[in-house]
């Protein structure tokens, strides 16, 4: 029965490499600590135990450096503080949240794994800096590194009353993809956060269909799939 549900529909972001461009705060906090990632492409292309201690050219020095707990702290604190006082939306992602909020036929939802210390803290300073109030966001929850999301995406659709054909996860990586699927909802993926299209698609059969391969293509199919306007005054369905 959907009779009891919301005519809204709900639109559900992951945050790290979705819609904040996470890359770039890893690899300043790295710098600082005399460590280096090596360029977006190889870090995308690389396996989950490795993402953070580089490639052939960055494993011995990042290894040793972030050997220790005091090491992970010192990390911890520096992501921390850009993330709260530098991080970045990506282009145009604050006009595309703020266009959501504004409309009273949509819900937006925030379900992240953000890695910094007191996350929601960090996303409040980080969201502030873009005249965007968390507190406008209909669900928010930071949930630990290595949980589903699965759960937790279809709290967010059943809190709100949204029915899953009406709902939409945007994430960035493979299991955000297959997060969405169990969850019953229609997923957007991008390829320009944590992992490549070819990664995403050949490593774990995410179809190309549904992903975007850059901040303002991901901005346009999610525009389009709302039947919005999009951010340059054309209507969704033109």
């Amino acid at each position: 029965m959907t009779s009891h549900l919301s005519r809204q529909k709900l639109v559900i972001f992951d945050v790290d490499g979705t819609i904040v461009d996470a890359f770039h705060a890893i690899e300043q906090t790295f710098l600082v600590h005399g460590m280096a990632l090596g360029d977006l492409e190889r870090f995308q292309k690389r396996r989950k135990l490795l993402k953070y201690l580089g490639g052939l050219r960055e494993f011995p020095t990042n290894l040793r450096k972030q050997f220790g707990k005091q090491s992970r702290k010192a990390l911890l604190a520096t992501l921390t503080e850009f993330y709260r006082h530098k991080a970045r939306l990506y282009p145009g992602v604050d006009s595309l949240l703020r266009a959501l909020l504004a409309d009273p036929g949509i819900r937006v939802a925030l379900v992240t794994r953000n890695v910094t210390a007191e996350p929601e803290k960090t996303l409040r300073s980080l969201f502030r800096r873009h005249d965007i109030d968390i507190d406008d966001f209909d669900y928010v929850a930071c949930i630990p590194l290595g949980e589903d999301k699965t759960a937790q995406l279809k709290c967010a659709r059943e809190c709100l009353a949204i029915n899953p054909a009406r709902t939409y996860a945007c994430g960035d990586e493979h299991g955000d993809y297959q997060a969405a699927i169990a969850a019953g909802v229609y997923p957007f993926v991008v390829a320009y956060g944590f992992e490549d299209r070819e990664r995403l698609v050949k490593g774990f059969g995410v179809p190309r269909e549904v992903i975007s391969t850059s901040p303002a293509e991901f901005i346009e199919n999610l525009t389009h799939a709302l039947d919005l306007l999009d951010l340059t005054g054309h209507h969704g369905d033109a």
